[in-house]
């Protein structure tokens, strides 16, 4: 199999031949008809003066071929490689140049019966004299009171002209054709071949470092060649792309630590209590105890790794329902109502406000999934005597479709402004939840906003005027 930069040069050197033998093939036939042409002029322009010079003579003159004599004064550079002959109407011959010595211009009968129908005739004519040859037969037409003058009745006046500068012009011509194209070539090729190499060079040294970039070395880019053409948009969209899954191996990295990390403690926990319980005997009721704390861990345990395997899910994209037409009021009352009693319980106020029918294109498990994510992280920072408030409107003019809002805010502490850039990454617990040693894994806003994003919705936090923070949940809108 040849190369990419083979079969190139070699389509291009192809092209260029075609196109310029098509060129040089057109050229020459134009160049050769306009040649012939202009000899077939000459030869005509002649055969008409000498008609011209017979007709105005008088009636009793001899026909004459009319030549100039040389006379006196500086030599002429006329050439005399004109054969004129003219012809009665019997084809016999009346006058001849003197160049023409004894011989005759060929007067055959077809040719005779075209003359006398008045058609002037060129014709090549083959193996007379020592030359190709050119002639041109012109009728005579009869000049009124040609009855009873001494003058033969005239058929046609007939002039011969040498090929042979023609043939040697056009010859030399192609010859010129030949050594311009191949020059062209040449120069084409090798301006193509050097176009080629250096395109080729930048390509292969973006594959050669390409080879070299792997996983310890991910933060290292392609070579950029300079410019702006398909080349350079090539090897920027790969740095992207190269930056994307730098970005993601990060991200992965950063994940498997933190889940290393989550699962450790908890399990160092529970081995810890197993031990103690195990290095003397106790009562029952202490063993008891131990078992209720060891269940803690486990359901602690089990939560996690559900989520993570949720999570695993939804980035290998098998983790998404189909969507449906969900009705958000109802979605919406219904997780009020789930976490009713938990508000009670911390002494909170959780209200929904009125609105009108809002209905989205979602899952109905992923929407309250995500709806019940940020309503408990709302009651986890929520002083006690607050409130969290839901609210639902409808956006019909955001994105292509419109767009569903449910919002959830609180009067909280809010949001830092260094935790809001990283507060949808995977186990990020912001500085307030672990001084105050908030309960939780640092998975549930990942959680919830990776769902939504499964189904074409974002999750939105920002804190409120007058303090707390605000979630405002974005899905497509159901018409």
């Amino acid at each position: 199999m040849l190369s990419l930069r083979k079969r190139l040069a070699l389509a291009h050197v192809g092209v260029i031949v075609v196109v310029m033998a098509m060129a040089a093939f057109c050229a020459y036939l134009v160049f050769s008809r306009n040649v012939h042409r202009e000899l077939d002029a000459a030869l005509l322009a002649l055969a008409e003066t000498e008609m011209g010079m017979l007709l105005a003579a008088s009636d009793g003159s001899p026909v004459t071929v009319h030549e100039a004599p040389p006379g006196p004064g500086a030599p002429s550079f006329v050439r005399l490689d004109r054969l004129v002959q003219i012809v009665d109407a019997r084809g016999g011959v009346v006058a001849r140049s003197a160049n023409l010595g004894e011989a005759q211009l060929p007067l055959p009968p077809v040719l005779r019966d075209r003359l006398a129908a008045g058609e002037t005739v060129f014709e090549t004519l083959d193996g007379f004299g020592e030359e190709p040859t050119r002639m041109v037969s012109v009728p005579v037409p009869a000049p009124k009171g040609a009855k009873g003058s001494g003058r033969p009745s005239l058929l046609a006046v007939q002039v011969a002209g040498s090929l042979d500068d023609v043939n040697r012009t056009v010859a030399m011509a192609s010859v010129l054709f030949l050594i311009l194209g191949g020059s062209l070539l040449l120069a084409l090729g090798a301006a193509g071949a050097l176009i080629t190499r250096r395109a080729f060079g930048a390509i292969d040294d973006v594959v050669r470092q390409a080879h070299r970039i792997g996983d310890a070395n991910l933060g290292e880019r392609l070579p950029h060649p300079g410019s702006r053409d398909e080349i350079g948009r090539l090897v920027d969209t790969l740095n992207a792309m190269l930056g994307r899954i730098e970005h993601g191996m990060e991200a992965q990295r950063r994940f498997t630590a933190d889940a290393s990390h989550e699962l450790r403690s908890p399990l160092s926990r529970l081995r810890t209590e197993l031990e103690l319980a195990l290095r003397r005997p106790r009562e029952p009721a202490a063993y008891v105890e131990t078992l209720h704390s060891s269940l803690e861990e486990v359901e602690s345990l089990t939560l996690l790794v559900e989520e993570l395997l949720v999570l695993a899910r939804l980035d290998a994209g098998q983790e998404r329902d189909a969507a449906e037409t969900v009705s958000l009021n109802a979605l919406a009352e219904e997780a009020v109502r789930r976490l009713e009693p938990l508000a009670r319980e911390r002494q909170l106020t959780l209200l929904l406000e009125p609105a009108p029918p809002v209905a989205a294109r979602v899952a109905r498990g992923a929407a309250s999934l995500a709806l019940a994510n940020l309503l408990d992280n709302a009651l986890k920072f929520s002083p006690a005597g607050t409130e969290v408030r839901v609210r639902l409107r409808a956006d019909a003019e955001a994105g292509e479709a419109g767009e569903a809002v449910i919002s959830v805010s609180d009067h909280g502490p809010g949001i830092r402004s260094d935790d809001l850039p990283h507060l949808f990454e995977r186990f990020y617990r912001g500085a307030g939840a672990r001084s105050e040693a908030t309960p939780g894994l640092g998975l549930g806003l990942a959680l919830s906003q990776a769902v939504v994003h499964a189904h074409g919705g974002r999750i939105e936090a920002s804190n409120e005027a007058g303090g707390g923070a605000r979630f405002d949940m974005h899905l497509p809108l159901a018409h």
